[in-house]
């Protein structure tokens, strides 16, 4: 669709935005990875899979132009995953292992897709057109 936006649409910076696509498919490849390495364990399963299904709701977000334009679809996707923090406080009365790493690395990824998508440094855009080329 990038290549289509430029190429037919003429728009600009449609290939910055990559970046959030690719975050978010590294971030539910990973989850869903480790989460089928360790289906044996169903506490660290069952998270892994909620945080990747949370990852899947930027899209939904990034509907509504208010959160999309101010980049808050990405801290949406985390205050849904503060839920599941949450629930675990309530029941367990603790912060399962998963989310106090999964949720910060999160953060950062998605820091960094917004920083590339927001400010498209030449390094990026180099990338992209050796990708969508």
């Amino acid at each position: 669709m990038a290549r289509f936006d430029t190429i037919q649409l003429h728009q600009s910076g449609a290939y910055a935005f990559l970046s959030v696509p690719f975050c978010d498919m590294i971030a539910f490849g990973v989850c869903i990875a480790l989460a089928i390495y360790w289906r044996t364990k169903p506490e660290l399963r069952r998270r892994l899979i909620f945080i990747a299904s949370c990852g899947l709701m930027d899209a939904a977000f990034g509907r509504f132009d208010y959160l999309f334009n101010n980049n808050l679809f990405y801290p949406c996707l985390d205050l849904l995953i503060v839920l599941g923090v949450t629930r675990d406080l309530l029941l367990g009365r603790r912060v399962h292992k998963v989310y106090l790493y999964a949720l910060p690395l999160l953060i950062v990824g998605q820091s960094l897709a917004a920083y590339m998508w927001r400010s498209n440094p030449s390094w990026w855009q180099g990338i992209t057109h050796a990708i969508l080329l």
